[in-house]
């Protein structure tokens, strides 16, 4: 069999179409390979393992979904930066399941320094400033919004939302207002 354009990007992206397709916990290089037709061994030449096609994925899914993000502040401040940044993610999760959930592996340290993971906390704090927050609040204020928008997301992905008429798209808007009053009326330090 023809194994013509094999190399580590071409398996980095279809490895991130298969998790989109299958779910990111059952991307392996057997499963990869099925897919090529090709035998397993046809593929370690160019990636090492399952947890280097794991993390070569998770670093292609960093950095589409900080290229979102990025594209989505343009030009905005205040609430409108709030909620174009959390849509970025929410839309990114909707679209590209697989590659959202790539985008929490753990990553070991220095992979992780030089990963997009920074510019997604550079984009948080950049959508803050507009909240005037200063250290630890601003800290502080990052968690919150990363653990909301990822909470929801992974909840809304698991299906727990759907035993209500109201819908999702109605909810997403009124906890987008909720964090900007939130933010815009921080609590002061006990």
């Amino acid at each position: 069999m023809a194994r013509v354009g094999l190399n580590a990007e071409r398996l980095t992206r279809a490895g991130a179409e298969l998790a989109d397709t299958v779910g990111f916990d059952k991307v392996t290089v057997s499963a990869l390979a099925r897919q090529f037709g090709v035998r397993d061994a046809s593929l370690y030449s160019h990636v090492r393992n399952s947890r280097d096609l794991k993390t070569r994925i998770a670093l292609l899914a960093l950095e589409e979904l900080a290229d979102r993000a990025a594209a989505a502040l343009a030009g905005r401040a205040g609430r409108d930066a709030l909620a174009a940044f959390a849509d970025a993610y929410r839309d990114y999760a909707r679209e590209h399941p697989g590659r959202y959930a790539a985008a929490r592996f753990e990553l070991d340290p220095e992979t992780a320094r030089n990963s997009a993971g920074a510019r997604h906390a550079q984009m948080t704090r950049a959508v803050l400033r507009g909240y005037d927050l200063a250290e630890p609040d601003e800290t502080d204020a990052v968690r919150l919004l990363g653990s909301t928008f990822h909470g929801y997301v992974a909840l809304e992905q698991a299906g727990s939302f759907q035993h209500t008429p109201r819908t999702t798209d109605h909810t997403w808007p009124r906890i987008i207002d909720a964090l900007d009053a939130l933010l815009r009326n921080w609590p002061a330090a006990r």
